[in-house]
């Protein structure tokens, strides 16, 4: 049955195929109809009895090897955005865990504040709505506020942490308002502080903005009950003053319209005192809270995102150290590390052709999916699986997709051993303040396969030393040597907690579990224990008789085996370049690297980014074709440190018309019956505004320094070197 018109008009309309068409004919010939004499050519060219299954079977093949890449690429950014998703998704998780102890107390405090406000005095809502406040003793005027004490150097670690304890407070029945430190500065003023308060309560705000609008809406039924809790995230960066009002005026309001305050404070407790007057103090009913230190967070961040296997994505030893270092850098900012993690993971995935590979690590069945995706590979890329560093250096001869399924299986395997002895090592170093990260660079090292092998005697021999230490002090296991000798000091009580954990983490590893469960059987006897602990003097080497030295000392000589055992870094094992990012210099010019080089670098090599015919096969002379801006920064390199505006528009204007009397010489010379008409020269005064557009844009992004007064004809560059 024949559509209708009006549909087939509308398909029409939206059929924009001929577009297509027209793009792939631009990068052909320029005649799109062949003549009658290249159409007996083409057709001579064919078979004489062509097949038309073989003839589509061609074509297939032919769009399948045109789309090859474009269809890897697309797996690989199908990949990161999976990645990505889960570690984004891991580190919410872990962030919200760690502050929901604190949100829990937030709570807790609204709750048991709002209790002792209407304790006073519970007014009807006829009393609610008079336009004056009440009456009431000074005591009942101050504002509970709580001051969250978040030690962060940088608030952009706090924007997260309030946003999910706004979230909290309001799933809980509490009316919010947050205002920021921009809305409680002098140019608002108290009044366009109050009003954006207003704008997220009240749905109708009038012209006149005072707290009567605000005591109307909050004696409605369904507002009445619960109490009114005002964010101020960054308390330092406010303005005092302008606070200092908004406090005295809702402090007379308190018993009617009970509004709550939380405060965020970066540096000291101390901090009010500093910005506030001891007037708006005292109408204050203070609460100190504190949310865990960056150092606590970044243990959990690197125990859920490195540690685990949580996404198949991992970093390599030199990476780790950097990301390390940037976090040092930027103050502890965990914001920061989890933004060069996620550059260093869209950096490998952009550069590693089998890096979509990662994705069988969220897959239920990963051997399954890894083996139907190798088969589809071609085998150019197969080759190059086989080709990499850690396949070449294990000698292994075998070629087969199998192969690969069984080395990534395994990988998987070890790396899931290697997170468990870490765990257990930084179980044992948290009693001694040892940081996750810190031990995780170790563990990364490559250099500790050699290392342990070669420590197994060195560790023997000491421990019958006076003072056994596992390994040499600057071998590169400094850490862990600090947990390997601090294990053989902790009390009783503590070393049994630390062997309840280890047997959790060695659940997979029956063979160090049932050792560990060994040690465990050792001080059944609680009562021995207890005797033990009042025995025991931390740090004595004289009382080798102690019950606690073999217990100890058994417990340190397991922890090293495990470590020679199962600790192998990923950069040691075959097939690591899939899952591993290993180029830290991609990774240290993207976050420290100098803007002003790389733009220049970009300006002067603009043809390989454009990647266009036109000026591809120029070699160093300049092309009028590029940007008007490229031109002038390739001039700009012919020059010193000071460039002569005369000569640089001389040299400028040379090029540009250069092109156009190539394209006239190009119209004489065809053989086109037809006069093509020839492009005519610019302008005089067009050049010049093309030249001063282009010299504003290098000015813009800092490539050179405008002329001054003394010598108008004369600009100063600024980046050197090509």
């Amino acid at each position: 049955m024949a559509a209708p018109q009006g549909n087939a008009a509308l398909t029409a309309a939206n059929n924009i195929q001929p577009f297509f068409v027209l793009h792939k004919a631009a990068v052909a010939a320029a005649s799109t109809v062949p003549s009658s004499r290249a159409r007996r050519r083409l057709d001579a060219s064919l078979p004489s009895s062509p097949n038309p299954k073989s003839a589509k079977r061609h074509r297939d093949v032919d769009e399948q090897d045109e789309e090859g890449p474009e269809l890897y690429e697309k797996l690989r950014l199908e990949a990161f955005h999976r990645t990505w998703s889960k570690i984004q998704s891991t580190i919410d998780e872990v962030l919200r865990g760690i502050n929901l102890k604190l949100f829990d107390q937030v709570l807790q405090w609204a709750q048991e504040s709002f209790s002792a406000v209407r304790a006073v005095a519970k007014p009807c809502h006829a009393e609610v709505q008079q336009p004056y406040p009440l009456l009431t003793d000074v005591i009942c005027s101050r504002i509970p506020t709580a001051f969250v004490l978040t030690k962060n150097a940088e608030f952009v670690d706090d924007i997260t942490t309030f946003r999910d304890l706004a979230e909290h407070l309001q799933s809980n029945g509490c009316h919010l308002a947050k205002l920021s430190a921009t809305e409680l500065s002098v140019k608002h003023a108290v009044g366009g502080c109050f009003r954006s308060l207003l704008r997220q309560l009240v749905s109708d705000v009038p012209d006149v903005a005072d707290v009567s609008a605000l005591a109307s809406w909050y004696c409605e039924a369904e507002n009445y009950e619960q109490p009114i809790i005002v964010i101020i995230d960054d308390l330092e960066q406010c303005s005092g003053d302008v606070l200092g009002e908004l406090v005295m005026m809702l402090s007379e309001w308190v018993i009617k319209v009970p509004i709550f305050f939380i405060m965020g404070i970066a540096t000291t407790l101390d901090a009010p005192k500093k910005l506030l007057s001891s007037e708006v103090l005292q109408r204050l009913e203070p609460c100190k809270l504190t949310l865990g230190s960056p150092s606590d967070r970044m243990n959990a961040l690197v125990e859920a995102i490195l540690v685990k296997p949580c996404a198949g994505f991992c970093i390599s030893h030199e990476v780790a150290m950097f990301l390390r270092n940037y976090f040092f850098r930027h103050d502890g900012t965990i914001t920061s590390f989890i933004s060069a993690l996620k550059l260093a993971c869209s950096k490998h995935f952009s550069m590693e052709p089998l890096s979509f590979l990662c994705m069988g690590a969220l897959e239920e069945d990963c051997e399954e999916f890894w083996c139907d995706k190798f088969e589809a590979l071609p085998q150019v890329i197969q080759k190059y699986a086989f080709g990499l560093p850690s396949c070449t250096s294990t000698n292994n001869s075998s070629s087969s997709g199998s192969d690969v399924v069984k080395g990534l299986s395994k990988l998987l395997k070890l790396q899931k051993d290697w997170s468990s002895v870490l765990l257990c090592l930084y179980e044992a170093g948290r009693h001694d303040k040892v940081q996750l990260l810190d031990i995780f660079c170790e563990a990364v090292n490559p250099d500790l396969q050699t290392q342990n092998t070669s420590d197994v005697d060195l560790f023997a021999s000491k421990m019958n030393s006076e003072n056994p230490s596992g390994v040499k002090s600057g071998s590169g296991k400094v850490f862990m040597a600090q947990v390997t000798n601090t294990i053989r000091y902790l009390p009783m009580e503590t070393l049994l907690h630390v062997l309840e954990v280890w047997s959790t983490h060695f659940k997979g590893m029956s063979e160090i579990n049932d050792k560990v469960k060994e040690l465990q059987s050792t001080t059944i006897d609680a009562g021995s224990a207890r005797t033990t602990k009042e025995k025991w003097t931390r740090r004595s080497t004289g009382n080798t008789g102690n019950a606690t030295v073999p217990l100890n000392e058994k417990a340190a000589v397991l922890l090293h085996d495990v470590i020679r055992k199962y600790l192998v870094p990923v950069e040691c094992l075959p097939f690591h370049e899939i899952f591993c990012f290993k180029n830290v210099g991609i990774l240290q010019s993207a976050l420290i690297g100098n803007p002003r080089r790389m733009v220049q670098l970009d300006l002067l090599k603009s043809q390989s980014h454009l990647k266009c015919s036109c000026c591809g096969r120029s070699g160093t002379a300049v092309s009028g074709s590029l940007h008007d801006t490229s031109i002038m920064c390739n001039l700009a390199q012919e020059y010193g440190d000071v460039i002569n505006l005369h000569d640089w528009y001389i040299s400028f204007e040379g090029i540009i018309n250069s092109t156009h009397s190539k394209v006239k010489r190009k119209s004489y010379s065809s053989p086109s019956k037809k006069k093509s008409k020839s492009t005519p020269p610019e302008g005089q005064a067009m050049v010049q505004a093309r030249f001063c557009r282009a010299v504003t844009e290098m000015q813009i992004t800092g490539l050179l320094r405008m002329p001054s007064k003394r010598r108008p004809d004369l600009v100063q560059r600024i980046t050197f070197g090509p």
